[in-house]
């Protein structure tokens, strides 16, 4: 089967592309030369995807500014532009079916293959649906999306179908070595351990909330792995240099391997993008979850509390984060047993393991129905 994947700006475009196209390559239904992605060069999808050996074209395309209204007048020439470029690569590949994961490449991409009589489809990984996906609603067969309060949005509800985040199948089957929390960082792996982290950068914030933090974690009887992100590692060593640090806590700068460790880990706290997200419902991870402030549409808060309101999460918006609230959500989830049991099926729930089949299953349904383009 022949696929154009197309979407980028964010991981949450990004992961759930990457774990299709694993697992089409898997079950021998796409092949390497069956697979394109097309992203724009400025985009995070241009170092992560050519990395990953898959196939790569770039358009040229910019979003909508809601200051600059003037500036808009180029922005609805670049994506006249870009829908030729699209159609040029469209027709050069002979794809089967156009999958786009949001971001405003896949809306010209996926926009021009609808036109041109392409089975198309959209996933949606977050609780409120970008600017893209929406505008592709209207034009798409089919619109696959992970949270419910996502399918709300949509108008087209016969076109709605729940698979879940991708990501979360592909956690689930990666085959790995555990990491040795013994031999790498010298702490039992029979003890409570939580993990804090705020991405491969880290959070400013969550590092505040730590350090204020250290003193009464080491008193607990559950040990700490503080990620600080390689931008703040840096700054966070010479703040403590010199001071005592609780003999239960290690502080690195990130996890290369996460899925390696999340599943030895009794407690995360992390921001709450789709593709985290993903992971710890998969693996039916308790979490707190601390949602960053600085994203579109305050995405992220929306899928906390979704996960919230599942019983799946315990949620501290940014501006009410402090060490008491901080350390007393991690309490709540690591010195109560049952509340962490309930928390952690209630995650499970949302997880699901087969979601990348199920998206290709639609994608290979839509293909094999509309025979005019076989």
């Amino acid at each position: 089967m022949r696929v154009i994947f197309t979407g980028g700006g964010t991981g949450g475009h990004i992961y759930p592309i990457l774990a299709i196209i694993e697992r089409l390559k898997e079950t021998g239904i796409s092949n390497d030369d069956e697979i394109l992605f097309v992203g724009t060069e400025r985009g995070l999808e241009s170092k992560i995807v050519p990395r990953a050996g898959i196939n790569f074209k770039t358009i040229e395309i910019q979003g909508f500014s809601r200051k600059n209204l003037i500036k808009n007048i180029e922005t609805i020439k670049l994506f006249m532009k870009a829908t030729k470029k699209a159609r040029k690569i469209i027709s050069e590949f002979k794809p089967d079916v156009v999958l786009g994961t949001g971001g405003y490449v896949s809306g010209a991409i996926v926009y021009e293959a609808a036109k041109m009589g392409i089975p198309t489809l959209i996933h949606e990984s977050n609780s409120v649906v970008g600017l893209a996906n929406k505008f592709l609603g209207h034009y798409v067969d089919k619109i696959c999306y992970t949270f419910d309060d996502a399918a709300k949005q949509f108008s087209e509800k016969k076109k709605l179908i729940q698979t879940g985040n991708p990501r979360s199948q592909q956690v689930l089957n990666l085959n790995l070595e555990k990491i040795d929390l013994a031999q790498k960082w010298s702490l039992n792996p029979q003890m409570p351990t939580v993990l804090v982290f705020g991405g491969s950068r880290g959070a400013l914030a969550i590092n505040r909330a730590m350090e204020s933090a250290l003193s009464e974690l080491s008193k607990k009887p559950y040990q700490v792995i503080w990620a600080t992100g390689q931008y703040y590692y840096g700054s966070v060593k010479e703040k403590l240099a010199g001071k005592d640090i609780p003999k239960n806590l290690r502080i690195v700068p990130y996890i290369d391997n996460m899925p390696a460790l999340l599943p030895q880990m009794s407690c995360v706290v992390s921001r709450s993008g789709a593709t985290s997200l993903a992971e710890f419902t998969a693996l039916g991870v308790p979490v707190v979850l601390i949602p960053s402030p600085n994203v579109t549409h305050n995405h992220q808060m929306k899928n906390a509390l979704d996960m919230e309101k599942a019983g799946a999460a315990l949620v501290i918006p940014e501006n009410d984060l402090n060490p008491n609230n901080f350390v007393s959500s991690i309490d709540h989830i690591l010195l109560d047993s049952e509340y962490a049991s309930k928390m952690s099926k209630a995650s499970k729930k949302l997880g699901v393991p087969d979601s990348a089949d199920q998206i290709i299953t639609v994608m290979k349904d839509y293909r094999q129905t509309n025979k005019k383009l076989l």
